[in-house]
């Protein structure tokens, strides 16, 4: 059994797993291996246990741990500084997975069409939890179970990257596929087209909600599980990660109580999270607020959140005149995607209301010829337009394995950085999982819409001659903000260059 090692680039570090047979595993105890600081892998052919060790060369270990499995022992060094981690996953994720994906094996072919899956002991649903339980010890926002010709492979999506958790016999499939329909109110039996659900639980004290996507191929159905944290805790402002002038800007923008303000940015920019950030520093038990959303991700008390459902004809825009006769004071959009919508949301900014939206746009700058685009007048946006940020997710340094070195002259120019200006790359330890990194930060332009900037969107200005205005004026561009994050050693070049598509 070798090492499962997923490359990131451009660094191409290695986030070494490894992959025990049940078989070695069974041989020695959770507790033994982790006081000896030994990973079982294998039992070779001729009887002999072949097992990782820090320090292979340690008699007292090997003694001990030929004693323990009572078969001959080969100890090996590991390319790890620690084995730990390791050891809890093989023996509480991977190595159980295994042993219960062999014991599920034994009931096929139709696994799937039995009472089983719907027993909470079955090794199906023994899977599931397990999955779902180191998908939250990894800090994972997706899970994906995807089958391909030879096997199931499982995925987790950590800091915006996926990287690869397990593989399973494709054997067990079937069961697994219908054990998440099952705990989602999902049809078992529909294999045909694609289906989505909800699954709500209490995981480690903590409120988790998933949001669940199956979706057949031609090997099979792939599932994707959508790991959503409802802790209020990480939905504010300083927990994003915004600089302290970012967050100043950020409140000066909401103290208006009234208009217009768009977050924009690509898909899995976090604009959703910051709005649901921004509202919270809203006074809600004094005001009447109000979320429209697909889906609704996160919980936010003392407002009304309504799940936008297109099949049954509660749309964006649908729901939005709904919501104007309620005496709404606040309002979070989810997203403004059509005219109507943004006619609808121009409107309620105009009469009184503070409207916070998502636009999918690049620049800040760029929003005001969006919105227009979309059949907007100019004069009313400019009317109503406080504000527009921008924004993008960069991966977090692990500040314990992090190495320095000198801006090369390409990231010099690219990053406005000087020959001077030390720069951090990733290198991947025990703490950070081998990545390189852990956790994500925002980086932000925000772009204060003042008399002259209305002026330039009523007279339908340029994006480029609306964000030169806005610099003037003192807006930091997203590249500038990225800039800082590499000096400060938040992030690394790598990670701000690709946040700028370069």
């Amino acid at each position: 059994m070798g090492p499962n090692t997923q490359k990131s680039a451009p660094e191409e570090l290695a986030q070494t797993h490894f992959s025990p047979s049940p078989q070695a595993l069974s041989l020695l105890s959770y507790d033994a291996a982790r006081r000896l600081g030994v990973l079982p892998l294998e039992v070779a052919p001729t009887g002999r246990l072949i097992a990782l060790c820090v320090r292979p060369d340690d008699m007292l270990v090997t003694d001990e741990l030929r004693m323990l499995c009572r078969v001959p022992v080969e100890l090996r060094a590991s390319p790890l500084p620690s084995l730990d981690g390791e050891i809890e996953r093989a023996y509480q994720f991977s190595g159980a997975v295994a042993r219960l994906a062999q014991e599920g094996s034994q009931n096929l072919p139709t696994a799937e069409q039995s009472a089983d899956v719907r027993d909470d002991s079955s090794p199906a649903a023994g899977i599931v939890e397990r999955i779902i339980a180191q998908a939250l010890r990894e800090r994972a926002s997706d899970i994906h179970i995807e089958p391909t010709e030879v096997s199931t492979r499982v995925r987790f999506r950590i800091d915006g990257h996926l990287t690869a958790a397990l593989e399973m016999p494709l054997t067990v499939h079937p069961s697994v596929t219908a054990r998440v329909k099952i705990m989602a109110g999902m049809d078992i039996a529909e294999k045909r087209v694609p289906q989505d659900g909800r699954i709500h639980r209490e995981a480690g004290g903590r409120r988790l909600d998933m949001r669940i996507s199956t979706l057949p191929g031609v090997c099979g159905e792939k599932t994707v599980l959508r790991l959503l944290d409802q802790n209020s805790e990480a939905l504010t402002l300083d927990a994003l990660g915004c600089s302290p002038d970012d967050c100043q800007a950020i409140r000066r923008l909401l103290s208006g109580r009234r208009g217009l303000i768009l977050n924009t940015g690509p898909i899995g920019s976090g604009k959703t999270t910051t709005l649901h950030a921004m509202m919270r520093e809203l006074r809600l038990d004094e005001f009447n607020a109000v979320t429209i959303e697909d889906p609704v991700e996160y919980r936010l008390p003392l407002a009304t959140q309504v799940q936008v459902n297109e099949k049954s004809g509660l749309t964006f825009a649908a729901a939005l005149r709904s919501v104007l006769r309620q005496d709404m004071d606040f309002l979070l959009l989810g997203e403004i995607r059509d005219a109507e919508t943004a006619a609808l949301a121009v409107r309620a900014a105009i009469t009184g209301h503070l409207i916070l939206a998502t636009l999918h746009c690049g620049e800040a700058a760029s929003a005001p010829a969006r919105m227009i685009d979309m059949g907007v007048p100019p004069y009313l946006l400019a009317s109503c337009l406080r504000g527009v940020l921008s924004q993008r997710l960069l991966r977090r340094l692990c500040p314990h394995c992090r190495t320095s070195r000198r801006a090369a002259e390409a990231e010099q120019r690219a990053l406005g950085l000087s020959s001077d200006d030390t720069v951090y790359s990733p290198a991947g330890c025990a703490r950070c999982g081998g990545r390189g990194y852990r956790g994500r930060v925002a980086a932000f332009e925000i772009m204060t819409v003042s008399p002259r900037l209305s002026e330039m969107i009523a007279t339908r200005a340029t994006s480029q001659e609306i964000a030169a205005q806005a610099e003037k004026e003192g807006m930091a561009p997203l590249r500038h903000s990225i800039s800082d994050l590499v000096k400060k050693g938040v992030t690394s070049s790598e990670e701000a260059l690709e946040a700028l598509g370069e």
